[in-house]
Parts: structure tokens; C-alpha cells; sequence
């Protein structure tokens, strides 16, 4: 009777297998049909664009890789939107992770500034040294760890208009960075595509309040706004310095 056991144990794996690959071509036809509806592209893996910046969640692990990659523009700026992948430990203890990160870039390099949520990660961070940049609002304070490479960058940028914007509902326990050419936003989990949009609309929100002065500075003009003609992608495999 064992022969049975074992042919039951084969087909349950291969029904299995069926149902994933089926499931598996139906976000690839959901993913294809968004990009067409949006005049977006899509790109089912890049591995070199996990290689793109430092932060997190990027870096950690290996076997790094952005699959689910879609490419367009949002309220005037080159975008992009993946679901990036990483593995870590090895054997019986490997763990695979995903993140849903969207990119809006920006028209020059800054300073790195990223705000994440206060918590129990954060307060930990903290006690072992972890930088958090004390701002004038202590509501702000008390809701957002600020770390950066550049104090004055970011006290130029978080104001007292953006730190108030900063505080209303829909940046509850989100995550924001601007590194290099771009700012990024951050989920866990794979790619939702009804919030693309939503979590840009976040990340274009923090781009529009930098003041002109700091584009300026920096030899740039200040960022361009719906409307104005677009332009294109920059390489995605160009690490940020």
C-alpha cells in the first residue's frame, strides 16, 4: 500500500505546482493589463535595479532581485513601482522577504533623508546609537525617527508645513527616504497595484514641499509639476552615490 501513499503524495504536489503556475500567469496578466491602461511598462524581473540604493529595506540578505517592475511617470515625474525580493539565512532556516517600494525621481542628487515610523524597532535602533534628529514639533518628534547624512538638509526640508502634512492620517506608519536622485516609499509585502498611485500621491506630496532654495543650491531647477512635458527614466541600475 505504500505505492498508493506515494502516487497520492505526487499528485497533491503536482495539483499544487498547477494551481501556483496558474495563479503565477494571472498576476502576470494583471500586471501587463495595469501597465497597458496606464501607458506604464512592465518588466517581470530586474535584478540590477536592486542594486540601485542602499537603504532599507535594500541590502540585506542575498539573492536580491526586483520582480513585478513597472515603469511610467506620476504628476510629472519618472516613477517606478517593484516588488523587491531578498533571502536570508540558509538551509532549512532560509527565509525569502518581499517589500513593495515605488520611486518618484527627483531633478538632483540629495542629501539622504529617511523618516520612518516611531516604535518599538526604532526605540531600539536608538539605544544602541541610532541617530534620530530632534525637530521643533514634538508631536512630529514623538510620531517620526528622522535620520540623515546632512543636519541642515534636513531641517531645510522638514518645515513646519510638511511636518504637519506629515502628521495626518495617511502617513500613519509609513515609510519615506529620499536617497540619491529619488525618494522611495516602502511596504511589506508584494506589490498591491491599487496602491501604486495612493503611495505616490505620498511621495510626490514630501517632493513638492522641498523648498525652491534647495534645488537651487544645487544647481537645479525646482521640480516640475503636473503638465509640464515629461522626460525620461533615468538608468535603473545607476547606484546613487
Amino acid at each position: 500500500m505504500a505505492w498508493v501513499v506515494f502516487v497520492v503524495v505526487d499528485v497533491v504536489v503536482i495539483g499544487l505546482m498547477y494551481v501556483f503556475w496558474r495563479a503565477g500567469k494571472a498576476r502576470l496578466r494583471m500586471f501587463e493589463a495595469w501597465a497597458a491602461r496606464h501607458g506604464w511598462r512592465y518588466e517581470a524581473l530586474d535584478r540590477e535595479l536592486a542594486k540601485r540604493w542602499r537603504g532599507t529595506p535594500f541590502g540585506a540578505g542575498h539573492d536580491r532581485k526586483a520582480t513585478e517592475v513597472l515603469a511610467g511617470e506620476y504628476a510629472g515625474r519618472p516613477a517606478l513601482s517593484f516588488t523587491y525580493v531578498w533571502t536570508v539565512g540558509g538551509g532549512k532556516s532560509e527565509t525569502t522577504h518581499t517589500a513593495h517600494v515605488v520611486a518618484l525621481f527627483l531633478p538632483a542628487v540629495l542629501p539622504a533623508l529617511e523618516l520612518t515610523p516611531e516604535g518599538f524597532g526604532a526605540r531600539l535602533a536608538k539605544a544602541f546609537g541610532g541617530q534620530d534628529v530632534q525637530l521643533e514639533s514634538e508631536d512630529f518628534n514623538r510620531a517620526w525617527r528622522v535620520e540623515t547624512s546632512d543636519l541642515r538638509f534636513a531641517h531645510q526640508v522638514l518645515h513646519p508645513r510638511l511636518m504637519h502634512r506629515l502628521l495626518e492620517p495617511d502617513f500613519a506608519r509609513r515609510n519615506v527616504r529620499i536617497e540619491g536622485d529619488a525618494i522611495l516609499g516602502w511596504t511589506g509585502g508584494r506589490t498591491v497595484l491599487d496602491n501604486v498611485f495612493p503611495l505616490m500621491s505620498r511621495l510626490a506630496a514630501v517632493a513638492d514641499a522641498i523648498p525652491d532654495h534647495v534645488w537651487l543650491d544645487r544647481g537645479a531647477s525646482p521640480p516640475r509639476r503636473q503638465g509640464d512635458r515629461p522626460r525620461s527614466a533615468p538608468t535603473w541600475g545607476t547606484p546613487a552615490p
